[in-house]
């Protein structure tokens, strides 16, 4: 927590401060009024007193009351307004740092788990920061400030009144040690909860399909009931610390008035004065010593909140200190133009047993095709990935434009690649901000989302759209069909005007006419641009300037086309599966 509270701001700074100023005010008005209550009761018991001196000190013990309730709203103010500007930095700085995270650090923590950082621990840290600021303050000034008030009145009472609070003091401590190791739990819970009900709404489709509705419930239903488990075991101990403070406060003041009456009683009767004197500090003692137990009843209740929120400045300062796998460079521009080569690339993934890809090599030029294909789980998407920097390599060198990607800055790097993703991915807005979706070195004007439209076959479905290219996308792309989605990713790449395009078996959702055209449009439009295409289908690769064929991460194949059916037997064998009998022929010929 004390490493959260250090990035707060200067105006959060300020407005605690001031909040601490205005509580100590507070403090001084809420204990003055026993020694006017003291003042009055002596005036009352004193025969002859004026009743404008009843009146004055009456009036002083108002103005207290008011002072105090104002001073009250204005730290509540201050306080509230300080929570939320800090839970604002802090969310900020939470989202800023997890999208500079690798694939490696996603991972590592998983979506769910981010999601419920990013929201769910940021409000607990709120609700400590808004209620307990005031509380972590005055309840121990105010305990303190009693506590000397009442120091030199009656050691028999200031005895008393230390052993309650004592009492008190280990009672609580046992009771926190004994939930906050339970509310760690309870935080691992959410995020199992969290996860499960975001595969169940992802998913629902195929949930219902396969009749799986009481599995997912039978899921859900499990985390859940532990999780109530441990948070009735968090409440019914927490429950015991309200009538444990009640009991303390009436407990101490019943016997504070029990001793103070017999300390009465043993004053002689011939001295008015001296029993007038000690009925009012048993009164006024009786007060203060109730302040010293309220203040103790407020530290509760902010302990209530504390260990929940503890674990998640713990979780947050987790996410927040873990540093990216993968870091910038220096440089902006390369010695060659629009080159990708791989120079003895393995790569591992983090934890794995084996590499994913072994000893890769190859070299494609400005303006040239280079096409991927292999049998699932061979390694395409491994390669296409290194490209685009999503991880380094285990071993060589990943060089585009003849520099190592790794010296580039990711501003630099980014602004040479168009990345068509697998599994196309649309945001939540209008066609047109998804297309120019991002920076680029290049502006994406109008004209240049139409261009990219167009060339990427989407124009038909985007024109016969009522508001055209300002149609509104739902999340996920969910208003229209898997082709459109896949066109529109791809023209996402194409708006950037980028030196090098990268498809990631992009051109699988759509049918064989619109691949070609999209593939001749490419051919037509972007010669001077280096294309690099992950396909499953022949069709699509078979005109490709170079072809790898990739098995279990090694290249088996490499050349064109004509090349790779007379002495790649794998691609022989994926061609045989793929084509007729006459295209095969026409092959021979």
């Amino acid at each position: 927590m004390r490493k959260l509270l250090k990035r707060m701001r200067s105006r959060e700074l300020i407005m605690c401060v001031l909040c601490s100023v205005l509580l100590l005010g507070q403090i001084y008005f809420d204990l003055k009024l026993p020694d006017y209550m003291s003042a009055l009761t002596v005036l009352i018991q004193t025969p002859g007193s004026a009743l404008s001196e009843v009146w004055l000190t009456g009036g002083k013990m108002l103005l207290c009351t008011l002072s105090s309730a104002v001073l009250c709203i204005a730290c509540g103010y201050l306080a509230a307004k300080a929570a939320s500007g800090f839970t604002f930095g802090l969310r900020e700085d939470l989202f800023t740092h997890v999208s500079g995270l690798g694939q490696q650090e996603m991972l590592g923590f998983s979506v769910p788990s981010l999601i419920t950082r990013t929201t769910n621990d940021i409000t607990q840290i709120q609700m400590v920061i808004a209620m307990g600021l005031q509380a972590l303050i005055k309840s121990p000034v105010m305990a303190v400030w009693a506590i000397l008030k009442i120091l030199g009145k009656s050691w028999e009472l200031s005895l008393i009144t230390a052993g309650f609070v004592v009492i008190i003091c280990v009672s609580v401590t046992l009771i926190v040690a004994s939930v906050l190791p339970r509310f760690r739990i309870v935080q691992r819970l959410t995020d199992q909860l969290n996860r499960i009900a975001r595969e169940n709404l992802t998913g629902i489709n195929v949930v219902h399909a396969f009749n799986a509705e009481e599995y997912q419930n039978q899921k859900f239903d499990k985390v859940n009931t532990k999780m109530k488990t441990t948070q009735l075991k968090n409440q019914r101990t927490f429950a015991a610390l309200q009538p444990m403070m009640g009991l303390g406060m009436n407990g101490l003041s019943l016997t504070i008035f029990w001793v103070g009456a017999a300390l009465l009683s043993g004053l002689p009767t011939g001295d008015p004065a001296g029993r007038l004197t000690m009925f009012s500090n048993i009164m006024v003692f009786s007060t203060y010593a109730t302040y010293v137990v309220m203040s103790f009843m407020m530290l509760v209740m902010i302990f209530m909140l504390l260990p929940p929120a503890e674990v998640s400045a713990e979780r947050i300062n987790q996410v927040l200190e873990t540093k990216p796998a993968i870091l910038e460079g220096t440089k902006e521009h390369g010695t060659e133009v629009g080159t990708v080569e791989f120079n003895h690339v393995s790569f591992r993934y983090p934890e794995a047993a084996d590499d994913d890809l072994i000893d890769v090599s190859f070299k494609v030029n400005k303006g040239e095709t280079l096409a991927i294909i292999g049998a699932t789980g061979s390694g395409k998407s491994t390669l296409v990935g290194l490209i685009a920097r999503f991880y380094d390599a285990t071993q060589g060198e990943v060089l585009i434009d003849g520099i190592n990607i790794k010296e580039y800055t990711f501003d630099a790097l980014y602004n040479k690649l168009g990345y068509v993703t697998q599994k196309a991915v649309l945001f939540s807005g209008t066609i047109k901000e998804n297309v120019a979706f991002g920076e680029s070195q290049n502006e994406t004007t109008t004209e240049a989302v139409e261009r990219a439209i167009a060339l990427a076959q989407a124009s038909e479905f985007v024109g016969k759209m009522e508001c055209g290219l300002d149609h509104r996308i739902s999340q996920g792309g969910r208003n229209v069909s898997g082709g459109q989605k896949q066109r529109l990713s791809i023209a996402r790449a194409l708006a950037r005007k980028p030196e090098i395009l990268v498809f990631d078996d992009s051109f699988s959702a759509l049918d064989y006419r619109t691949d070609a055209a999209l593939r001749a449009g490419l051919m037509k439009e972007l010669s001077g641009t280096t294309k690099v295409i992950v396909a499953q289908r022949i069709s699509t690769i078979r005109h490709a300037d170079q072809i790898l064929v990739l098995d279990e991460g090694r290249i088996v194949g490499d050349g064109t086309h004509d090349e790779l059916m007379q002495n790649c037997p794998v691609y022989r064998e994926i061609a045989m599966s793929q084509l007729s009998s006459a295209e095969l022929a026409d092959e021979r010929k």
